[in-house]
């Protein structure tokens, strides 16, 4: 919000020095290649920075960040970044089409956008020191506490020796599948505001793969792992079983263990994570660990357990 109010600001003070027509995008070159009234320009500015604000809060209320020292810090510093990084540039394009009669002959070079990812770097720093203040200042903890502890030996699922057997779960998140479409519809309707299609498009081309992760196919079976897309099989994560070392159903929390949701990718672990909660976990050969949040995960773990064993005592 504090971006936003920045550049009402400067709108404000510069509002009867702009023209008509605004210069709102900007080739390569930095020549201006698409137009918006000065209306619509603040109102997709707003539109932006209100919708940012709302997934901020959502995380806040949602994600349990409030008990976790490093969710806070992370929460701050990313929200400061991308409000930054997003502001700045609306704010230098105000600039670039100030005393002009048309913006056509505005100009926006790419350093620009070098200067919008250092500014956001910094930003985040800052975010960061007021999350480290706020933590130490309510004396939260590093990591999670409430998570449920590992058993030393991990469960089986009595089999046979020539019964085969599989498990199949669709899990998912509707606000997910949501938000997935909110970007994709922001993208067409920037396009359809701005009157080109390139800049949006990688916009669209999120938020569809955002909605198409957001109810995931899990399955179990003698191949391993498999984690793919409900409506389509391909991009799927597959983990056979000859990688693994043991699985586990625990506790996860999205925001302070994986930093978000979505496919996630950390030091020593990633994971599909749609939500704070129970989660198959899977510990792999290599020392890297894997996570999905499903539902009924312990009859998963113990089901893999068993095919490891199998596929050990084979060899």
């Amino acid at each position: 919000m504090l971006a936003f109010l920045v550049e009402l600001a400067v709108y404000a003070a510069l509002r009867d020095r702009l023209p008509g027509r605004m210069a709102s995008h900007f080739g390569p070159d930095g020549a201006a290649d698409g137009y918006v009234g000065r209306g619509a320009f603040l109102a997709v500015g707003g539109g932006l920075f209100v919708g940012l604000g709302a997934v901020g809060a959502f995380v806040a209320l949602k994600s349990g960040y409030r008990a976790y020292r490093r969710g806070v810090v992370g929460l701050l510093a990313g929200c400061w970044a991308t409000a930054v990084f997003l502001g700045w540039p609306m704010t230098a394009s105000l600039v670039a089409n100030r005393d002009l009669a048309d913006g056509a002959s505005a100009r926006f070079p790419l350093w620009q956008l070098a200067v919008a990812v250092g500014v956001a770097a910094v930003a985040a720093g800052i975010g960061a020191l007021l999350g480290l203040a706020l933590a130490r200042r309510t004396a939260l903890p590093d990591v999670h506490g409430g998570g449920a502890a590992r058993d030393t030996d991990a469960a089986r699922l009595g089999l046979g020796d020539a019964e085969q057997a599989g498990w199949v779960r669709r899990t998912g998140s509707p606000w997910l599948f949501g938000l997935g479409v909110a970007m994709a519809g922001a993208g067409v309707g920037l396009a359809w505001v701005q009157r080109e299609w390139v800049a949006p498009l990688s916009l669209i081309a999120a938020g569809l793969l955002v909605a198409a992760f957001a109810r995931p196919c899990v399955a179990v079976d003698r191949r391993g792992l498999t984690v793919s897309p409900s409506v389509v099989s391909w991009p799927r994560v597959r983990l056979p079983l000859d990688r693994m070392e043991r699985a586990d159903s625990e506790y996860v929390n999205a925001v302070a263990d994986y930093g978000g949701w979505g496919y996630r990718v950390w030091p020593g672990r990633s994971g599909i994570i749609l939500r704070s909660g129970e989660a198959l976990v899977v510990r792999r050969t290599s020392g890297r660990v894997f996570a999905v949040t499903v539902e009924d995960s312990a009859t998963a773990a113990a089901l893999l357990n068993t095919l490891v064993e199998r596929r050990t005592a084979e060899r």
